[in-house]
């Protein structure tokens, strides 16, 4: 009998703000992108895309998702796949937070905290960014921030409350 992998819930975050072509808009990389990650396991969730504005020396704005996949793929071969993807559809790494054709940061995973040289999971700036909370909460509001024990509805509200100064 067949050893099975035991199956993970990987939570993605999906970014663009660059297109390839005229053809090829953000949020058309977006939907190439979740396309792509299905043949990695089974997406059982994916947010809206949303319009953001961007943050560091980039000055266009960028579409954002989430999704949630089930995989067998253990952690660093999840990563390399999905740099695989970028890769595939355009992505080119010049400067840290410029534009950009497509980024896919794993967020959190349902085997709680992985730290290796190359990924940490949950991701470490995620609780700090909306753009991330906000598509992430309409996939898996309930999900559980490892480290802090919050769920994402609860992170994003503390966001939202800080952002407005409330």
């Amino acid at each position: 009998m067949a050893k099975t992998s035991p199956r993970h819930i990987y939570a993605l975050a999906l970014g663009s703000n660059r297109s390839l072509s005229a053809r090829q808009t953000p949020a058309r990389l977006l939907k190439d992108a979740v396309r792509l990650i299905a043949e990695l396991g089974t997406v059982s969730a994916v947010a809206p895309i949303m319009m953001t504005p961007p943050i560091g020396p980039s000055r266009r704005k960028f579409a954002n998702s989430a999704l949630l996949v089930e995989s067998s793929l253990p952690p660093e071969t999840m990563l390399l796949r999905l740099q695989a993807i970028e890769h595939g559809l355009g992505r080119q790494r010049f400067i840290r937070w410029g534009a950009r054709r497509l980024d896919i940061d794993i967020i959190l995973w349902s085997g709680g905290r992985w730290n290796s040289r190359s990924l940490h999971i949950p991701h470490p700036a995620f609780r700090d960014r909306d753009f991330v909370l906000a598509p992430l909460h309409s996939v898996a509001p309930g999900w559980r921030d490892p480290v802090s024990g919050l769920s994402v509805r609860h992170l994003r509200a503390r966001l939202r409350k800080a952002i407005s100064g409330g």
